[in-house]
């Protein structure tokens, strides 16, 4: 499985999409500090529960990954359905389930520390710039374990979610409609109508990780069976 990550990380020309990471988080972090400096000096503003900085960290960087992962779901997975390379892979003597456990792990993984380290380098910036902005960074706990978890374990539930779309792409055998889905989950998990929000709901974030293992399992389930 590791030969196969490592093939499919080398296909896909991921050092393209490092860079192309790397200027999403630059564009993230300028963005939460010009955003962050309207609020008054010291001052500390609680939405959905949290303070508004952690919010705005969270809320930024989980609608942009969502729907980065999709976009990879899309090229690195379906759009190989749409130009029919996949025939080519599954000619290989090898199970076609790890060949797509492979895929879809290596977008994962991409992803996953990718919205980890955004996260890491926003809250460390914010932190080193505070004496400048006046900021509140009280809610940059790095000292508490539970501040490192809550990083750890929102950036893998956003990630994984995304994984909803999958199965539509799968399905409609279109690149465009992972996309799409993609764009739809992270509007319904970060989005608010007024003062309510699905983000801090942990039902509904459950039902949604159910929906993409359930994804994930339909969309290989039978591909031994089934021609691509």
């Amino acid at each position: 499985m590791l030969k196969l990550i490592k093939l499919e990380w080398k296909k896909n020309r991921l050092g393209k999409k490092i860079r192309i990471a790397a200027i999403t988080s630059a564009v993230l972090l300028i963005f939460i500090m010009a955003m962050t400096g309207e609020l008054n000096a010291g001052e500390t503003i609680e939405l959905y529960g949290k303070s508004m900085l952690n919010t705005a960290v969270e809320l930024f960087t989980h609608m942009t990954y969502i729907i980065f992962t999709g976009v990879m779901l899309a090229s690195c997975v379906v759009n190989s359905y749409e130009n029919k390379t996949i025939h080519l892979m599954f000619s290989y003597p090898i199970d076609r389930r790890k060949i797509l456990l492979s895929k879809f792990l290596v977008v994962w993984i991409f992803n996953f520390t990718a919205i980890v380290l955004t996260k890491v380098l926003i809250y460390a910036v914010l932190l080193l710039t505070s004496s400048y902005t006046h900021i509140s960074t009280a809610s940059i706990q790095i000292g508490n374990p539970l501040f490192w978890l809550n990083i750890m374990l929102s950036s893998a539930a956003m990630v994984s979610v995304s994984y909803i779309s999958l199965l539509v792409g799968m399905k409609m055998r279109s690149s465009r409609a992972v996309i799409v889905t993609a764009v739809i989950v992270a509007a319904l998990t970060q989005g608010n109508i007024g003062d309510f929000t699905l983000s801090n709901s942990v039902p509904f974030y459950i039902i949604l990780l159910v929906l993409a293992v359930v994804s994930v399992y339909l969309s290989i389930y039978n591909v031994e069976t089934k021609d691509a």
